[in-house]
């Protein structure tokens, strides 16, 4: 067997270098879609300009990367895949510097919008490297090194933004990308090239003319899932459908999609293959990393939010709340990779789903009072369902499909769990507000003069405020405003809880979906059994 696909003529290369260097792209894009969200303040103060404004610097990617997503495979097809991705690393890379040399807002958004578009076509062409290097008995090996870098880079992307601002300047959120993105360069233009189906495929394509480029569905691709990416970013601060912003846009997105997805049915060689959605395990395992995204990011914004408001955690300690996530999961899959050769994926997907369920119900049952050990636990609870998601759900996408599909079914995975997490970061958000109203509005409604318990309390409150030094009119006067942020913190912790039971509760389709699994060869062949 070889080790790997090469160029005619080269000496074989070992597939877990090529892995590892599609892994150092991977963890470097996925750690910048979060890094810069703790350092926003200190963006807007210098770039003078307001923190509402600056939120762009984010969505402004966001878009970005949405929008090239989709089309990364036909781009990879039109350049050659080596060519595309190192072209991609290398435009993510000079960005990045630009990023930090920026001296307003306006040029940062620019360069965030390119450093989108080449951070957009990594992960799938990352992904299809994998799928092509590796053989199907070897594959799940080297999904687990690359679901590492998945679920580890969000999560401690916050962390390491909030110390790298602190410590030096928020410029350096996007300075450390340079050497990480110029090393990838050079392991790349060294150990991968284009496996000969790929070049073979291409070559046919190009001489019976389907390689044309197709301009109205790339104009409909790109338009609807911008506008898709702005309503999710934006709809809970500009309120959602009271916003004529978000109407316009959301109205944009239906119709360019509705167009596109018929566009594209009908085109012969189309830049989305929305085709592939036809086989029963693609469209779940589509469906699996949809949820996945949304469960994974929605949690892992609002775990360190609830953290540092309400515990009073730093943004150090929040990230070691969710550190020994990111540890089970790099323990667990050695005995995952095990696991898929020879338990159904099916079991292993319904199993993964369960157990992440069962933690976000487990983080809402946890209180204000709650030690660090259980808020870990809960986090390692969660890790260890993640755990069992990842290897069986790639397994799984490409069970029935052709080698020479690899690429545009890469590009489609990465979309629904880009789309998963946005959609899960949105959900939160506005879940998070508005369940914090309602139960504010509810515990004010108990909260009265004449209620000898709100009395004693505020008795209570005065006597602490009077032990601190302050006079006892003073005292007096400011505790009814110490007794109204006691109830605001209750309110936000309890639409919190709300946010975890509907998390758990969407994860809790994931079994529900797995049993229309079909059954297929695990060993490697991926033929169809059934």
């Amino acid at each position: 067997m070889k080790d790997a696909w090469s160029e005619a003529g080269a000496r074989a290369i070992n597939p877990w270098l090529i892995a590892v260097t599609v892994t150092i792209a991977t963890f470097m894009e996925l750690l910048d879609t979060s890094i810069a969200n703790v350092s926003l303040p200190h963006i807007a103060g210098g770039l003078a300009t307001s923190y509402d404004e600056s939120t762009w610097v984010l969505t402004s990617y966001l878009v970005a990367n949405a929008v090239v997503l989709p089309l990364s495979a036909w781009l990879s097809r039109v350049f050659g895949r080596k060519r595309y991705y190192m072209a991609c690393v290398a435009l993510f890379t000079v960005t990045s510097l630009m990023c930090g040399l920026a001296t307003s807002l306006g040029a940062l958004i620019v360069c965030r919008v390119l450093q989108g578009i080449g951070g957009g076509g990594l992960a799938p062409v990352e992904q299809a490297i994998l799928v092509d290097t590796f053989p199907g008995a070897k594959r799940a090996s080297a999904f687990a090194l690359y679901s590492m870098a998945i679920v580890t880079a969000p999560a401690i992307g916050p962390i390491l933004g909030g110390w790298i601002t602190d410590s030096f300047s928020w410029r350096w959120i996007f300075f450390v990308n340079v050497p990480l993105g110029l090393l990838s360069l050079v392991l790349t233009s060294r150990l991968v090239s284009d496996p000969p189906a790929f070049k073979e495929e291409v070559a046919r394509a190009r001489q019976s003319g389907r390689l044309r480029i197709d301009y109205l569905g790339i104009l409909l691709v790109a338009v609807g899932f911008a506008s898709l990416e702005v309503v999710l970013d934006r709809g809970q601060r500009e309120d959602w459908l009271e916003s004529q912003f978000i109407v316009v846009f959301l109205t944009v997105a239906v119709l360019a999609l509705a167009a596109a997805c018929v566009w594209e049915l009908r085109h012969d060689d189309p830049v989305v293959e929305i085709r592939l959605l036809k086989d029963r395990n693609f469209a779940l395992a589509s469906s699996f990393y949809f949820l996945f995204g949304v469960v994974l990011f929605g949690s892992t914004v609002l775990i360190p939010q609830m953290l540092q408001s309400l515990y009073g955690y730093t943004a150090t300690d929040a990230g070691l709340v969710l550190g020994p996530g990111a540890f089970v999961i790099v323990v667990m899959a050695p005995a995952v990779v095990r696991l898929v050769k020879r338990v159904p994926v099916r079991s292993l997907i319904m199993l993964g789903y369960g157990v992440l369920g069962l933690s976000m119900w487990y983080f809402a049952s946890l209180n204000l009072f709650t030690d660090y050990r259980r808020e870990a636990f809960a986090r390692a609870l969660q890790g260890l369902g993640l755990a069992f998601l990842f290897i069986p759900i790639s397994q799984l996408a490409y069970s029935n499909l052709p080698p020479n599909k690899n690429n545009k079914a890469s590009s489609l995975t990465n979309l629904f769990r880009n789309l998963g997490g946005s959609a899960g970061i949105a959900l939160v958000t506005t879940l998070l507000e508005r369940r914090s109203q309602y139960h504010q509005s509810v515990l004010i409604t108990h909260v009265t003069k004449a209620d000898p318990t709100v009395q004693l309390t505020l008795s209570r409150i005065a006597d602490r405020l009077t032990s601190a030094g302050y006079t006892s009119a003073d005292a007096l006067a400011r505790a009814p405003a110490q007794l109204q942020a006691i109830v605001h913190r209750q309110a936000s912790f309890l639409g919190g809880l709300d946010c975890f039971w509907l998390l758990g509760l969407l994860a809790m389709i994931g079994p529900l979906l797995a049993l229309r699994i079909r059954s297929f060869d695990q060993s490697g062949a991926g033929r169809k059994t059934t």
